[in-house]
């Protein structure tokens, strides 16, 4: 494990819309550094900045056309590199999101990869031998191009049309004219590619990387060994030229990932996960109305949990870019006890920009840069009363995307001033998970209590020195369950108490509470 992400907490900063200093309705890196003591006053010392590099922006950055320079809409690769350097001075780090499964079609890579004549970059994405030769049935594979140029051939895509994959080969190989092996020159010259893009961004001063959809880069691989093979390859190269540097998956199958050398991986909201059931549903587990499932959702954790080693090596967000936010199915006191929940598990917790004001999903909101239904979450940071919020000077027509309308928006100026506020709430959990080791990303989790439609949820976090229990009761009924430890001191209390009685131990609606254990 690198060191300093045993007591990380991320802070998910989402350039375009997070602060605007030159009045051009985007996000700049001005901005961030600007706010960088928001951050860490908030108790946050890590950052996941999503993706700032050159772009068309047809899918918000995911896109890049340019993986070693930075969006001229950002500011510079000198921004970038005072930023990493104003991170380190407030004793914060930062991970950059890479994209390295596909790249925009206008990166000269794939510009290159359309001529008909052969080019080191023929091979560089994944292309049939034929226009119409789709890749129909072919793992990891989720579209195709074809007619672009005079090559013959199609050529495959990862997410939208205009994301072309990249080639790292085939695990299994059922077309040899077309298909290349992992170790083919073409998949061996894209890797070596992908690393010194790294390369690049490490020593301007970055500390790793947040990877997208890092299961899906070799193609038909079931059982995705061969992707873990190739992790594994990067993993070795880090551990001999950047040590200190961290990888973290989007992946959602830590089985999978940590073998393949992330030192973490996210739960995603979607796949088999059930983490929409807590907090992205029609009957959230996190809601009053005490309708809601755990269940499926902590067995698949503990699942998870198993090849960790108790490590815990899981990152659980509040949201990010891609879901609808917190507010879209809960109020502030229930948003509270959600962010207990986060806080108190195991691996490195994630807060996506604004969740920690309780910010409100946008559902009207037109789709800016392949957002669709995540547009709405993508709304500018709320910062005071001020002019769009305080995050830009722009227009109203000019903003990347609109402000929340309503006047009573959370904002930064009005939670501080607010003790009651979700934002106050949340700063006290960080300040006491970093007070405590046995909260933090490595001491062990026992699931004491879990039921079918049941409430509470129960849970223990040892480190080998001090034991917490941690009871989570989001519903607007007391609920229990047996319990024949030793209680002492609470470490945090949110809502009512809780009663132990003959063996029973009772918890109050609407509460969370970190209790220490005896003996």
């Amino acid at each position: 494990m690198v060191e300093w992400l045993k007591n990380a907490v991320f802070y998910e900063i989402y350039p375009q819309t997070f602060a605007d200093t030159n009045a051009d309705g985007i996000g700049d890196i001005e901005g961030i550094i600007a706010h960088l003591d928001y951050v860490k006053e908030l108790g946050c010392n890590a950052i996941w900045l999503n993706p700032c590099f050159e772009s068309p922006f047809l899918d918000a950055g995911y896109d890049v056309s340019d993986y070693r320079k930075v969006a001229p809409r950002y500011g510079t690769n000198e921004d970038l590199r005072r930023l990493f350097e104003e991170v380190h001075k407030r004793g914060m780090h930062i991970m950059l999101d890479l994209v390295p499964g596909h790249t925009s079609w206008e990166h000269p890579w794939f510009l290159e990869s359309l001529k008909p004549e052969k080019n080191p970059y023929s091979g560089r994405f994944v292309w049939s031998d034929d226009a119409w030769n789709t890749f129909k049935g072919v793992g990891s594979i989720m579209g195709f191009i074809r007619g672009l140029s005079q090559r013959n051939g199609c050529v495959a895509v990862n997410f939208y049309s205009h994301q072309p994959s990249l080639n790292y080969g085939f695990y299994e190989i059922n077309e040899p004219s077309w298909q290349q092996p992992m170790d083919s020159e073409d998949a061996l010259a894209t890797r070596e590619a992908m690393k010194d893009v790294m390369r690049f961004w490490l020593k301007l001063g970055c500390d790793g990387f947040r990877v997208d959809m890092a299961g899906s880069l070799v193609k038909n691989d079931p059982d995705q060994e061969g992707t873990i093979a190739l992790w594994q390859d990067f993993r070795e190269f880090l551990e001999k030229e950047f040590p200190d540097a961290a990888m973290i998956s989007e992946w959602g199958q830590p089985d999978r990932s940590l073998r393949g050398g992330f030192h973490m991986d996210f739960m995603l909201h979607f796949g088999p996960s059930h983490y929409p059931d807590l907090y992205h549903a029609d009957d959230p587990y996190f809601s009053r109305e005490g309708k809601g499932n755990a269940k499926a959702f902590i067995d698949y954790y503990k699942k998870c949990y198993e090849p960790t080693n108790g490590k815990g090596m899981i990152c659980v967000p509040s949201g990010n870019h891609d879901m609808e936010r917190l507010s879209n199915w809960l109020d502030d006191e229930e948003i509270k006890i959600v962010f207990a929940f986060l806080l108190s598990l195991p691996g490195a917790p994630f807060i996506y920009y604004g969740d920690e004001l309780g910010m409100r999903y946008l559902g009207d909101v037109v789709s800016v840069e392949g957002g669709y239904n995540r547009t709405g979450s993508r709304s500018p940071m709320q910062w005071d009363d001020s002019q769009n919020a305080g995050f830009s000077a722009a227009t109203p027509e000019e903003l990347y995307v609109p402000i929340d309308p309503d006047e009573n928006r959370p904002t930064v100026e009005r939670q501080m001033a607010d003790p009651a506020s979700v934002y106050h709430e949340v700063k006290k959990l960080i300040a006491i998970r970093q007070s405590e080791s046995v909260l933090q990303s490595e001491a062990k989790i026992e699931f004491l209590y879990c039921e079918e439609n049941a409430y509470p949820l129960a849970y223990r976090r040892t480190d080998g020195k001090d034991s917490v229990l941690v009871l989570i009761n989001p519903s607007g009924k007391e609920a229990g369950f047996a319990y024949d430890g030793k209680l002492g001191d609470v470490l945090y209390q949110n809502g009512g108490g809780f009663k132990l009685e003959g063996g029973s131990l009772q918890v109050a609606p609407a509460t969370a509470i970190f209790v220490r254990e005896k003996g």
